[in-house]
C-alpha cells in the first residue's frame, strides 16, 4: 500500500499535516478519520484502521487537528467547533486531489467532530462513529477540577493522557453550546454506531442516546472487549473489516 504524506491549509490558514493511505489497486471510496481528543493521526486506532480500510480499497486521510502532532497553531485557541472546521478542510483537499470523502470516521471526541460536519460535505453517504460521546460537554469531565482555574484565568494547563494541554475558557464555552442531538437527528446519512461495552472513559450509553436520536438506516456495532483507545491489533482489525463491509452498500 502506498502511505502518502499530506499537508493542507486550516480554515486560519494553518498548516495541517495528515497521512494518507492508498490502496494498492483502484481506489472504491475515500474517507477521513477523526482522531480523538489530545490523541493524533498516529494513533494506534487510527493508523491501523486506516491501513487496514486501505487494504480493502479505501483511500484514508488521517490529519492532526490544529496544535496537535504535527500540525500547526495553538491547541489553547481551538474548539470543538474549529476540530468541525479542520475536519471540512480536509475534505476539501480530498476533493481538490483524489475525490471528495464518502465516509466520515470519528475515533471518541472525533466522532462528535463528524456529525457535526457531515452536513457540510455533501459528498458524504455515510459516517461511522468508534467510543464518540453523545454530548460535547462530556469532555468537561477530563479536565475535573481544573475547569476552576480556567475560569478564573481563561486559559490553564491540564494533564490529559499523561501529557500537558493548555485548555482555555473558550474551549469549554464552546463544548457546552453544542446541539449535538440536532446534529443527530438531521444527519440524513446511513450512521454506524460503533462502542465497546466495557469502555470505562466514554460509557457505552453515550452509544444508545446518538443511536436513538438518529434515523434509519443506522446501525449498531459491539466491539466486546475493547478499550476507549482500541490499542488490541485484533480490535482495530475487527473495526475495520466491519466498517468497509458495512459502509460497501452506500459506496
Amino acid at each position: 500500500m502506498d502511505n502518502r504524506k499530506a499537508v493542507f491549509a486550516g480554515i486560519d490558514g494553518q498548516s495541517l499535516a495528515g497521512r494518507l493511505e492508498l490502496p494498492p489497486g483502484d481506489i472504491a471510496a475515500t474517507a477521513v478519520f477523526a482522531h480523538c481528543f489530545t490523541c493524533g493521526k498516529d494513533s494506534v486506532a487510527a493508523t491501523r484502521i486506516s491501513r487496514a480500510l486501505a487494504a480493502r480499497g479505501v483511500a484514508v486521510l488521517r490529519f492532526d487537528f490544529t496544535g496537535l502532532g504535527q500540525s500547526g497553531g495553538d491547541f489553547a485557541n481551538t474548539t470543538f467547533t474549529s476540530n468541525v472546521d479542520d475536519l471540512v478542510c480536509a475534505a476539501t483537499h480530498l476533493r481538490d486531489t483524489i475525490g471528495a470523502p464518502s465516509v466520515l470516521i470519528g475515533h471518541s471526541l472525533g466522532g462528535a467532530a463528524v456529525l457535526a460536519a457531515a452536513h457540510q460535505v455533501p459528498e458524504v453517504r455515510a459516517v461511522v462513529t468508534i467510543g464518540a460521546p453523545a454530548d460535547t460537554a462530556h469532555v468537561e469531565h477530563l479536565i475535573g477540577s481544573s475547569a476552576a482555574e480556567i475560569e478564573q484565568h481563561g486559559v490553564a494547563e491540564v494533564q490529559l493522557a499523561g501529557r500537558p494541554f493548555r485548555i482555555s475558557h473558550h474551549f469549554l464555552t464552546d463544548i457546552k453550546e453544542q446541539n449535538q442531538t440536532a446534529c443527530i437527528a438531521g444527519l440524513h446519512r446511513a450512521l454506524l454506531v460503533m462502542h465497546s461495552p466495557q469502555d470505562d472513559l466514554v460509557g457505552v450509553d453515550n452509544a444508545r442516546t446518538i443511536f436513538d436520536a438518529a434515523r434509519h438506516p443506522k446501525s449498531f456495532i459491539s466491539l466486546d472487549g475493547a478499550d476507549h483507545l482500541l490499542t488490541g491489533r485484533a480490535d482495530a482489525a475487527y473495526v475495520a473489516e466491519v466498517l468497509a463491509a458495512w459502509a460497501s452498500r452506500y459506496l
